[in-house]
């Protein structure tokens, strides 16, 4: 492979990138891969042929592409499936058409620069539509490409500028060519450039402030994911969520290890009226702003046994609802405001960004002994908690005052209730229930649904026995990743359950009526195919907690921790100094004999075996390397890095530079060696030059016809002097 064509490869590679981006990021089809990937393909055929496009044609042909794709959208030619993200999705499309048609033309620099700049837009644009770990890897693979590719580059600019410029060039036989370098030496220097450019733009990540919200939103004016909650949701609405495997949240624990059957608690609501739920208040919201340490209290904690603190990174959604496990009681993130409902649901400015916060809940419940025994009456305003549709079917009423029978409390009727729905029903996620009353149909005639239907159910039986009740929407816990140590939680895990209302407690307690089968653990795959996906999920996860959704919460989170480890660095040095000099000061009170006779004697002969051993390692240490000297060891090692070719290179190219120093042609110190060499107006100093650039800086060999031909060139020196 000579020059030229690396620089082609490593080019295509650059632009490639930035179209997979695109491709990871969702934002075109497989009619759009296909079409890119024949471009390319063809563009790389037909490079230095005359089927390339002209630069005149493909000029016209970029300038008519934008006001086209603008015509198409207006006239509603592109149709993706969100309409939130046509804007995206034609802006994607219009840069691959205009790095098709470029590479499909003949290319001078400028051409190749605008490919560059494409490809780079790509990845920018990527960034903003997906958060894949799968980006992740492109985008390392892109700046290392990126790199290689601006390297070679400017040497084949330079090369080709120094060239054109010479006096000699028509001298000298052969084409204008530039010595590939060694296989090793681009990789390498793109590598050390990759790690000085993260030495330095690393600490200024962590280190400069954060403005607005966390992380690489979605688009402006849309949201990448739905979440199908809402003040109403109609019986059906969350079975056609639970369809859906796309990532909601992901939720990691700290300080309790009690992570059984956990919920992300969202909406509540308390009114029914025989086909959705709904709130009968629905802006009964109050304003929550920031106390100490920037954290919102939205809640009492009853103790500090039962405190679970959770870090969420939640996907853009479309509700205002910061999801939580019940009951909040404190949140810290980038929020100003929060607004918390008399439902216990707190909401928040939506965005359209991806964000993170931290939430403290209160997990504890009062016992099931003082819960059986709460016979209170309720207060006047949960009168909505009762409240039951007017045509509500009668046999709904019957039906819980029978399994309800011989119950003493509304803690007893709650549990029986939701062991008789648990027990009795299949789960399912087909809309099989529907009618009028579609309630009814699933109680008597169905006797199949999903987790609306059972906790409708339940809401509706326990309010007809005179128990205040509500439906509560949100997630189940989610698959954990041992590996991520967080929960992901999908659509797919969706959930209504039922809370119910204790007043002498003064507290709201949780029943599922759900069959086991719709709350399931999700079970990890396992094998190969199942570590990978883990480990993917873990990368992933720590893209979006150290990048995407680093703000200044996660800021002072690894401010905090970097401080507490130089404190207990700090500490543990301190205790091993003073562990030290407390033996030192033992040591020099066994030495004055205030220990006895004995233990001074050895005291004296642990210090003078101590002071020998001492001087014995450094004369150990100096006969070593003296040893190794003699072996030539050290020499060898040298000789590992400085390899002799380099040396001839350097020796044949001295020669020549003392030749043309005795004529009186010095080179300055501004100039190249080449550079020299042409001003020289010599031929054989320039291919001798050439040969000295191959060898010194291209890693190459020189062969003994080349050693030869440099020997008679370094000849005609002599002979015409």
């Amino acid at each position: 492979m000579d020059f030229e064509k690396l620089f082609r490869v490593l080019s295509y590679t650059t632009v490639f990138c930035g179209f997979v981006s695109l491709w990871i990021a969702g934002a075109f089809g497989i009619g759009g891969v296909l079409l890119f990937i024949g471009a390319v393909a063809a563009a790389w055929f037909l490079e230095d042929s005359r089927w390339q496009i002209s630069e005149h044609i493909g000029t016209a042909l970029i300038v008519l592409a934008v006001p086209l794709y603008y015509i198409l959208w207006r006239t509603g030619f592109f149709s993706p499936a969100s309409s939130d993200a046509i804007l995206p999705s034609i802006l994607a499309r219009l840069i691959l058409t205009l790095s098709g048609i470029k590479l499909l033309q003949k290319k001078s620099d400028r051409d190749w620069i605008f490919l560059y700049i494409m490809a780079f837009f790509q990845i920018l644009l990527a960034a903003g539509l997906s958060i894949s770990a799968l980006y992740l890897a492109v985008f390392v693979a892109f700046v290392f490409f990126m790199i290689s590719t601006v390297i070679l580059f400017e040497m084949r600019k330079t090369n080709r500028t120094v060239w054109d410029r010479s006096s000699v060039k028509r001298d000298v036989d052969g084409p204008a060519t530039l010595g590939l370098p060694g296989i090793g030496r681009i990789p390498a220097t793109a590598l050390a450039l990759i790690f000085l450019i993260v030495l330095i733009a690393g600490p200024l990540f962590f280190v400069i402030p954060r403005v607005g919200g966390a992380g690489i939103g979605a688009e402006p004016g849309g949201v990448s994911t739905s979440s199908g909650f809402s003040d109403r949701i109609k019986l059906g609405g969350i079975g056609r969520i639970k369809l859906n495997d796309e990532v909601v949240m992901r939720v990691r624990l700290e300080g309790n290890d009690n992570t059984g059957g956990l919920r992300w608690r969202g909406i509540a609501l308390d009114t029914f009226d025989g086909q959705a739920w709904s709130k009968s208040r629905p802006n009964s919201r109050e304003p929550r702003t920031k106390g100490e340490r920037d954290i919102i209290q939205v809640d009492f904690a009853t103790g500090r046994e039962s405190l679970l603190l959770q870090t969420i990174y939640l996907e853009p959604l479309d509700t205002p609802v910061l999801f939580a496990a019940p009951k909040a009681v404190g949140v810290q993130g980038n929020f100003s405001l929060l607004m918390k409902d008399t439902y216990d649901s707190i909401y928040f400015q939506r965005s359209n960004e991806r964000i993170s916060y931290k939430v403290l809940s209160d997990t504890s419940l009062p016992p099931d002994q003082a819960l059986r025994g709460d016979r209170s009456a309720y207060p006047l305003q949960f009168s909505g908690y009762l409240q039951l549709p007017r045509d509500l079917d009668h046999r709904i009423a019957d039906l819980a005052a029978e399994v309800t029978a011989g119950a003493r409390d509304r803690f007893a009727s709650a549990s029986l209730i939701e062991n008789y729905l648990q027990t009795q029903f299949g789960y399912t996620l087909e809309q099989k229930a529907g009618g009028d009353d579609p309630v009814a149909d699933f109680l008597f005639n169905v006797r199949e649904g999903h987790c609306e239907y059972f906790a409708t159910a339940m809401a509706l039986m326990l309010r007809s026995q005179g128990i205040a009740s509500r439906v509560v929407t949100g997630f189940q816990q989610g698959a954990y990743n041992e590996t991520a140590d967080v929960f992901v939680v999908r659509q797919s895990d969706a959930h209504a359950w039922v809370e119910v209302y204790f007043p002498a407690e003064d507290v709201w307690v949780p029943f599922d009526p759900t069959p086991a089968a719709g709350q399931g653990q999700v079970v990890s795959p396992a094998g190969i195919a199942g570590q990978f996906t883990k480990y993917l999920e873990a990368l992933e996860m720590f893209w979006i907690q150290y990048f995407v959704a680093f703000d200044n919460q996660e800021q002072r989170s690894l401010f905090t921790s970097v401080k507490r480890s130089f404190v207990d660095y700090q500490a543990q040095t301190s205790s091993y100094l003073e562990t030290a000099q407390a033996l030192i000061r033992e040591w020099w009170k066994d030495v004055q004999g205030e220990n006895g006779t004995e233990t001074r004697a050895a005291a004296i002969g642990y210090g003078a075996a101590a002071i020998i051993g001492g001087c014995l390692m450094v004369v150990l240490m100096v006969w070593g390397g003296r040893r190794l000297r003699r072996l030539g060891l050290i020499d060898r090692v040298r000789s590992l890095f400085a390899r002799r070719k380099v040396r001839s290179a350097v020796e044949f190219y001295e020669r020549m530079t003392s030749l043309l120093a005795a004529r009186g042609l010095i080179r300055p110190p501004e100039q190249t060696p080449l550079e020299f060499a042409y001003q020289t107006n010599i031929p054989e100093a320039v291919l001798v030059t050439q040969k000295y650039n191959a060898v010194r800086f291209g890693n190459g060999n020189l062969s003994p016809d080349e050693q030869a031909q440099i020997e008679a060139w370094l000849g005609s020196f002599s002979t015409n002097s």
